[in-house]
C-alpha cells in the first residue's frame, strides 16, 4: 500500500534524525537539505540508501542531485512507490 506525503515525511524525518542528529520536527517540506539542515553529500547518500530500504523504492544516483529540498525527496518517493 502506497504511503501518503505525511507518512513519507515522517519516515524521512526519522531517517534524517538517525543519520545526522537533526531533530525530526526540523525536517519540513520547505527545508533544503544542504542549506537549512546542513546535510552534506555523504550523509545524503546514506539517507537515500535508508529511504530506498524503508520505502521500497529505487533512487538512481543521477536523481540524487535533484533532491534539493525535503519536498523534492518526499515527492520523488511518493511517485516511485509501486
Amino acid at each position: 500500500m502506497a504511503l501518503n506525503k505525511d507518512e513519507i515525511l515522517a519516515g524521512l524525518a526519522e531517517i534524517v534524525n538517525e543519520e545526522t542528529g537533526v531533530p525530526t520536527e526540523d525536517v519540513q517540506l520547505d527545508k533544503s537539505f544542504s542549506d537549512d539542515l546542513d546535510i552534506d553529500s555523504l550523509s545524503m547518500m546514506s539517507i537515500c540508501t535508508f529511504a530506498e530500504e524503508k520505502f521500497d523504492v529505487r533512487i538512481p544516483d543521477e536523481e540524487l542531485q535533484n533532491l534539493v529540498t525535503v519536498n523534492d525527496a518526499v515527492s520523488f518517493i511518493e511517485g516511485a512507490q509501486n
